[in-house]
């Protein structure tokens, strides 16, 4: 039987992290299902699934732990059932945002998200300046899980208003 772990793992990023938490899965006969890692300002950080056959799941999480000593903040989260994370009763769509940067964008948006009951799969973010002018642009990119019970017009109109009063474009596309 296989077991689900997730786990999430931070600290200073070095070459050859992402190196030792792979071998450590495959010593335990473990496979990489899916994650999201970056480096930002010099700290590591991602998340990942991993399965792995029941009688290594314990050698697994004993090896990730030990990760502790080499200065890693290392979070375990074992699943004991295997179940679907997408519900039958949503749809994903991608919602996509530019403009000037100015604080507050993020909080508005998951705002008016969490109002409607959308759950936040994914968000990218990242400023950047403007080729011409030098003023800071604000991006965003979103994956959304979207409740069938959500009216998709109510919720464009309420992002709509947010992006004419911030002044930022907000465009979706269904998965």
């Amino acid at each position: 039987m296989q077991k689900s772990v997730v786990l999430t793992i931070t600290g200073t990023d070095r070459t050859g992290l992402v190196e030792s938490l792979a071998k450590l899965i495959a010593d335990s006969r473990g496979s990489w299902m899916e994650s999201r890692m970056c480096s930002l300002g010099g700290k590591f950080a991602g998340i990942l699934r991993i399965l792995v056959p029941e009688p290594g799941e314990e050698t697994l999480i004993r090896s990730i732990e030990n990760l502790k000593s080499e200065g890693l903040s290392v979070v375990i989260y074992p699943d004991r059932t295997l179940k679907e994370t997408a519900s039958q009763h949503t749809r994903t769509v991608s919602l996509s945002l530019v403009g000037q940067h100015r604080p507050g964008i993020i909080y508005q948006i998951s705002s008016a998200l969490a109002h409607q009951k959308v759950n936040v799969q994914e968000l990218e973010t990242e400023c950047t300046s403007a080729p011409m002018s030098g003023e800071m642009i604000f991006r965003a990119s979103v994956t959304l899980e979207i409740p069938d019970t959500c009216r998709m017009s109510e919720l464009r109109r309420e992002l709509e208003e947010i992006g004419s009063e911030l002044m930022v474009d907000i465009s979706f596309s269904e998965s």
